[in-house]
């Protein structure tokens, strides 16, 4: 027998034994498996899962003044937003708080 502090403890460490949960057969949900975290490891034989990325997107004419066109409409909500938060509080600073 261990005497010390922690002779306590060493039923509980080291002889953890995994619980069954009813119900559960053990497939993965969330995959850890996470590309610069440390306990990545890569698939072997396995090529990128989203197709080949060396193929550039080609774009109509069409498509390309749709795309910027949402991109500035995209902007513009934001500027706008930022811009009316600034308002706001200007005027809460003038009107309300002095």
């Amino acid at each position: 027998m261990h005497c010390g502090p922690l002779a306590a403890l060493g039923g509980l460490m080291g002889n953890k034994q995994k619980k069954t949960i009813p119900g559960d057969d053990g497939s993965v949900i969330a995959p850890m498996n996470v590309e610069g975290m440390p306990w990545y490891v890569p698939k072997k034989g396995h090529g990128p899962s989203h197709g080949d990325a060396s193929e550039p997107i080609v774009l109509t004419r069409r498509e390309q003044i749709a795309f910027t066109w949402g991109v500035l409409k995209a902007a513009l909500l934001v500027s706008l937003a930022f811009i009316g938060g600034l308002l706001a509080f200007i005027l809460f600073c003038t009107e309300i708080w002095f």
